[in-house]
């Protein structure tokens, strides 16, 4: 390749959105890579966001007759909740480990994912301690504010 179209080529990735680049020709590989989430600032969400499940009845309505110990089972525990509404990742980066998985014992303060928000990556903590009992979105979802992240007991 001549050195001019590899200049070019660095300045096309460089451009563009790609986070990673690989070019073989004749025995020759060139392997480009950018960091983007460290270019992104990160802003620490913090304050109250975790709750207790509780089956609370509203006014003017009925308590369910019966529920089964499955159920019973899913509605304790703490909740994490989304302080805002974005696009929810497990892990700092698309080949990195999550930051933490069912069964993980956890810190109050300890990141727990990112919600991204307007191309600002938002970590959220915990914010007591327990063990990860559930995880209930998926990595790369979009969420809403207030909905439920983690279970933890």
């Amino acid at each position: 390749m001549e050195f001019e179209n590899l200049i070019k080529l660095i300045e096309a990735v460089s451009a563009s959105g790609l986070t990673g680049f690989q070019y073989e020709e004749k025995g020759m590989k060139i392997k480009l890579n950018k960091d983007v989430i460290s270019s992104v600032p990160v802003v620490n969400v913090t304050g109250s966001m975790e709750q207790d499940i509780q089956s609370t009845p509203v006014p003017g309505t009925q308590e369910p007759q019966s529920v089964n110990s499955a159920e019973t089972a899913q509605m304790q525990g703490k909740m994490i909740c989304s302080p805002l509404v974005g696009t929810f990742y497990a892990a700092p980066a698309e080949d990195a480990q999550a930051f933490v998985a069912v069964g993980d014992t956890v810190k109050k303060g300890q990141t727990l994912a990112i919600v991204e928000a307007m191309k600002l990556m938002n970590e959220i903590e915990s914010e007591f301690d327990g063990v990860i009992e559930e995880v209930l979105v998926e990595n790369g979802q979009p969420v809403e504010y207030n909905q439920p992240l983690f279970r933890l007991r």
